[in-house]
């Protein structure tokens, strides 16, 4: 396996009212915003659409359980399942699950310090 992290997938973090927070940066910042959050549209050097997710969440979320941090880092990956297995032998703590959707799998690990990080392989033809 050559790569293993490729780049930034998302930025996840707790707020007391997310709909607040994604209207703030709607109206101040001109973040593109729906019920998830904002996808930033762009393009890898070699010319693949490729996108990153900004999300804010609701402050008694589970959704970053076993991290007990106010945010999740989710990082791009292109081979979850190998990577997944290759960390797991180098005594990484892995989530023992994968769940895949049409725009790609998900992963979750835990670093040293206790967060949950997330993985993806993304398939990001599913939306343009």
């Amino acid at each position: 396996m050559k790569k293993r992290v490729t780049g930034i997938g998302g930025i996840f973090f707790k707020t007391e009212d997310p709909k607040k927070t994604k209207d703030w940066y709607r109206d101040h910042l001109g973040f593109n915003t729906d019920d998830y959050g904002c996808t930033f549209w762009w393009k890898d050097q070699e010319g693949n659409d490729c996108s990153t997710q900004w999300s804010p969440f609701k402050d008694d979320t589970t959704y970053f359980a076993p991290g007990k941090k106010e945010f999740m880092m989710n990082f791009r990956v292109e081979n979850l399942t190998e990577l997944l297995e290759i960390l797991k032998n180098e005594g990484v703590t892995v989530i023992d699950k994968i769940e895949e959707y049409e725009y790609g799998k998900f992963g979750w690990i835990v670093d040293p310090e206790g967060n949950k990080i997330e993985l993806w392989e993304p398939v990001d033809k599913a939306f343009v």
